[in-house]
């Protein structure tokens, strides 16, 4: 019997791998100095909050990965191992928050489904379903909001004028043109849109996998939601639970695409303009936002670096 030699790594290899490994705990340190008032600010304002509440919205934050790890499932025909697809989330959500337009997660997440042998053309398909099904999905959650309570939530003061959306407008008429001519002109683009056409009518076809999909879509900024009504609740902010998830519904979908890490920045100032206009002063809204800011991002920042350079040195990314 023939034994085929080991395969031994080159240094260059190793040093590449090394770098890997480091690079996300260098990338947040280098954050945490270049924001380090926010994460202070914004520990300081939870010190005296209720407990329970923030205990509550840490639970949601948790459910959150959980939720994105069923939607990850559903783009891909493939049967993904839980364990590894629930971890390589939490890591994507830490590098979420380093590269902008989910460019960290979608990274993360195309690494791992290479690596468990989905090929790269189908790997990229599953990441464009997945863009796609969280933007309708939530559409459809806000959409059901506004047919169930039409009296209670004050649309008109939430609402741009027309010059506000004259902006996403001709980003939305931009990006059709640029998809149409790609689709006419480069040879490539059109095999992965049959490619990607191809598994979402096969994924559509199995109950269990549309279940994944769309539910864990339309589950994320309920959660999400829900942890920001939490903090809301440990602060004392004076709106319902209908209120605080329109507003972070219609703010997040408002400003969503705007090419920020995480989203922070543009959604933060959209949802302390929406909690404002339900009536709660401005202090105590971006005290919410801040300390939403703290359980979502700060908190599993630094244990979502290390899984994420673990499963780099697992060789599972």
């Amino acid at each position: 019997m023939t034994t085929l030699p080991l395969s031994v790594p080159t240094p260059g290899a190793r040093l590449t791998r090394m770098a890997l490994i480091l690079l996300p705990l260098a990338l947040i340190a280098a954050w945490l100095l270049i924001d380090r008032r926010s994460a202070y600010d914004g520990a300081a304002l939870l010190v005296g909050a209720d407990p329970w509440w923030l205990l509550a919205g840490v639970f949601f934050t948790c459910l959150g990965w959980v939720a994105a790890a069923c939607a990850r499932q559903g783009a891909v025909p493939e049967r993904l191992p839980p364990g590894p697809l629930l971890a390589s989330q939490f890591a994507a959500g830490a590098a979420n928050h380093v590269l902008p337009a989910g460019i960290g997660a979608h990274a993360v997440t195309l690494r791992f489904l290479q690596r468990q042998g989905v090929p790269l053309t189908r790997a990229t398909a599953s990441l464009a379903l997945y863009s796609l099904a969280r933007p309708v999905a939530k559409t459809v959650v806000l959409a059901a909001f506004v047919l169930a309570s039409p009296g209670l939530l004050h649309l008109g003061e939430l609402v741009p004028d027309r010059r506000a959306l004259l902006v996403p407008a001709v980003a939305v008429a931009l990006g059709l043109i640029t998809v149409a001519l790609l689709l006419t002109f480069v040879r490539p683009v059109r095999g992965f849109v049959r490619t990607a056409l191809t598994d979402v009518r096969l994924l559509h076809t199995r109950p269990s996998r549309v279940l994944a999909l769309w539910g864990g879509a339309a589950a994320t900024p309920l959660l999400q939601a829900a942890v920001l009504t939490c903090v809301g609740a440990a602060l004392g902010l004076p709106l319902s639970w209908t209120q605080v998830t329109f507003a972070f519904l219609a703010a997040s979908t408002a400003v969503g695409a705007v090419p920020a890490p995480g989203g922070i920045g543009p959604v933060d100032a959209a949802l302390v303009f929406a909690l404002v206009a339900f009536g709660t002063t401005l202090g105590l809204a971006t005290a919410t936002v801040v300390g939403y800011r703290v359980l979502t991002v700060w908190l599993p920042l630094v244990p979502g670096v290390l899984v994420l350079s673990e499963l780099v040195r697992r060789k599972v990314l």
